[in-house]
Parts: structure tokens; C-alpha cells; sequence
């Protein structure tokens, strides 16, 4: 069973000893599933994810379907939950479960939004598709309140920062830090966000035209859930002649398509970057060359 290099990069760094036994025991945890749920699993996608085993299945009826295998933490515990929640509008369904395990609807074709050249016409998609999931979270929902991760990370970033010694100016960390205790505490309508939203999420498909897939959930105001879209294609960024000029435009076209705040959307995306961006093992350049831009923006 071929496990793809960047799963094989990636498991051991982020989960160390748990990700090297979950790794070596893969092919057991496949054919578990296929016992399961009756499926016959193929050759894994190559680029099925950073740190989960994602390949398509057969059902016993004959139906496609896609297996996903990962290791529950903190960001994707609960995203069974979310997809059920969403009930196929705008993102896959979600056919069976278990722990670390997540059978889905197959997104067919299944070509990636990234391969929509028109960056334009993309973000427009995104930002239908988030209309169709953002809806009020039932009152027994597990998943986290933004609130309070905006609270952590007020604290992790400046944290983080220090750490690593200052590797980039302090005025952007005080600007993700202002935000998130602008905002956290002071929130819009509460719905269920998809938090990673990007066109590698969005994925071609036959009952509907576009579907979203992998959300790592949160309850929150809307304008927070543009925050990876803001910093997407990010390698095409880095080429751009005028890449704060490109995401001043994604800003103002997703402002103006979804009728939301446009300094909170900015604000929340300078916030994410870094709090993605920043860890005990170093910063990502463009995730803060991102943040800086949207300062700029």
C-alpha cells in the first residue's frame, strides 16, 4: 500500500510517535475498513492531503465513494459532525464514520478549483459556496466558539513570536493581536464555519457543480471564514509583480459578494495567517507575507 511521500514527511514531524504507529499501521486500519463498510479501496490520491491517507472506494452496491484516514486532533475532530450538519449543501456528504475514519461522497471529476485560471471567477465560487454552508450550529454542536480560539491565539502569537526570536516586524503581530481581541469578544451571527475554505478544498462535481470538502470547523461570525481564500494560490502570489495589489482585489470583490464588513475580513484574515503561519518550528515566509499584505490592503 503506497503512502505518499508528503504523508510520510509529515505525520511523524507533526504527531511523532503516534504518527509513525498510525502510519505503520495503515494498511490493517484500510482493510478494517473494507471489512466495515464492504469497500474495495484503490491506489491512494498523491494529492489526497497533508497528514491524512485519502483514496477512492467501491461500495457493495457498486457505488463510488472515497475513504479518508487521519489522526483526530484539535482542528479535524470533528468534522464528521460538520458535514452532517451541512447534509450535502455545498460540501459532500458524509456516508459512514468512525474514529479517524470518514467515508464520503466521491466529488466526480473531482478537479480542484485551483485549475480555474480566472482567480475572479473562483473567489465568486467560494463565496457562493459559503452561503450555502453558513447556518446557525445546532445547540448541542462540539465544536469549538471561535471566541475562544481567538482567545488562545492572542496569546500563542506574540508567544510564538518571541520565541523565534522576532523573525519579522512586531507591528504585524500587534495587529493580528488588536483584531483578535477586537472581534473575538464583539461577534456577528454565530454560524458553523468551514475555517479552510481554499480552492484545494473546492472540488469538482457531478450533483452539484462545485463541493467543498475537508472543513476544520468552527462556530463564529461569517466574516472569518474568507480567511484562507484572502491568502490563496499563494505560490502564484509569490510570482505576482503585484501581489498586495492582487489580494486588495480579492478583498474587495469577496467583500462586495458577500455583503460582509470589509476591515473584518481583513482584520480576521491578518489573524489567521499569523496563527497558522507561526509556530515552535519557525514562520512561513508567504503566510506572513500574506498578513503584511492584508495590512496594506
Amino acid at each position: 500500500m503506497r503512502i505518499p511521500r508528503q504523508l510520510a514527511e509529515n505525520v511523524p514531524h507533526w504527531f511523532g510517535d503516534r504518527g509513525r504507529t498510525w502510519l505503520e499501521r495503515l494498511p490493517e486500519t484500510v482493510a478494517e475498513c473494507e471489512r466495515r463498510w464492504r469497500i474495495d479501496v484503490g491506489p491512494v490520491f498523491e494529492d489526497g492531503g497533508a497528514v491524512s491517507w485519502v483514496a477512492p472506494a467501491t461500495r457493495a452496491d457498486g457505488a463510488d465513494a472515497v475513504l479518508k484516514l487521519f489522526i483526530p486532533d484539535i482542528e479535524n475532530r470533528h468534522e464528521a459532525e460538520a458535514l452532517l450538519h451541512y447534509d450535502g449543501r455545498g460540501a459532500v456528504r458524509l456516508l459512514d464514520r468512525d474514529e479517524g475514519a470518514l467515508l464520503l461522497e466521491r466529488a466526480r471529476p473531482g478537479t480542484a478549483l485551483w485549475q480555474l485560471e480566472d482567480e475572479d471567477s473562483a473567489n465568486v465560487v467560494v463565496a457562493g459556496l459559503l452561503r450555502q454552508l453558513w447556518r446557525p450550529s445546532p445547540a448541542d454542536s462540539p465544536h469549538r466558539l471561535l471566541a475562544h480560539v481567538a482567545a488562545e491565539w492572542a496569546g500563542e502569537i506574540p508567544a510564538a513570536w518571541r520565541a523565534l526570536g522576532g523573525p519579522f516586524e512586531r507591528s504585524l503581530v500587534d495587529r493580528a493581536v488588536d483584531a483578535l481581541t477586537t472581534f473575538g469578544p464583539d461577534q456577528g451571527e454565530q454560524v458553523l464555519l468551514h475555517q479552510d475554505l481554499h480552492g484545494g478544498n473546492v472540488l469538482r462535481a457531478e450533483r452539484e457543480t462545485w463541493l467543498a470538502i475537508d472543513p476544520k470547523p468552527l462556530i463564529g461570525e461569517r466574516e472569518f471564514d474568507l480567511a484562507s481564500l484572502l491568502r490563496d494560490r499563494r505560490e502564484g502570489l509569490a510570482t505576482s509583480p503585484d501581489p498586495g495589489g492582487r489580494v486588495r482585489r480579492r478583498l474587495d470583490l469577496l467583500a462586495s459578494e458577500t455583503g460582509l464588513d470589509r476591515e473584518r475580513l481583513r482584520g480576521w484574515g491578518i489573524a489567521h495567517a499569523l496563527a497558522w503561519g507561526i509556530c515552535a518550528d519557525g514562520a512561513d515566509e508567504m503566510m506572513v507575507a500574506c498578513a503584511r499584505w492584508l495590512t496594506e490592503a
